[in-house]
């Protein structure tokens, strides 16, 4: 055998080999019980609160509290920013779905009704998905246990679909 064929095997085998170890971490993560967005997680839940801060805090309120009469029409007809604590209806959703939102905005369709108009911008562009996970980290770590519970029965739920 030559040098150049058994070249050829090992970097197959190396390519295989990183091959699973994607596949691996990716069904860890997918079906596995953490969530990327860990509120027990202290490092992650205080970068998550840094990021809410510069990016999110401004509608949706320093406290997670969200916009004044978030569940009433503003005059353009869309509705505010709402609240990210219990009080709000964030924790009524998935994780996927919550990330979506972020990254993505109010996709008419898929995150939000057909023609749905909303001023949530799409921040993919200007957060990385660790940083939207942290986020989401710092926002579930306000709720209070049996919400908490709630949300992430409801994330597994989806997963397994």
């Amino acid at each position: 055998m030559t040098s150049e064929t058994r070249n050829k095997i090992g970097r197959g085998l190396l390519g295989v080999a990183f091959a699973f170890l994607v596949i691996a971490v990716t069904a860890a993560l997918w079906f596995g019980e953490k969530s990327p967005a860990d509120p027990d997680n202290t490092q992650q839940v205080a970068r998550g609160k840094s990021i809410y801060a510069q990016h999110c805090a401004s509608c949706h309120g320093a406290r997670l509290e969200g916009q004044p009469n978030w569940q009433g029409k503003l005059p353009s007809g869309r509705m505010p920013a709402p609240p990210h604590d219990a009080s709000g209806h964030t924790w009524h959703h998935p994780d996927a779905m919550l990330f979506g939102m972020t990254k993505y905005g109010l996709v008419p369709g898929k995150y939000a009704p057909p023609g749905y108009q909303s001023d949530m911008p799409a921040l993919g562009g200007m957060l990385s998905d660790e940083q939207i996970w942290a986020v989401l980290a710092y926002i579930k770590s306000s709720w209070p246990p049996d919400i908490r519970e709630t949300q992430r029965e409801m994330t597994l739920k989806q997963r397994r679909r």
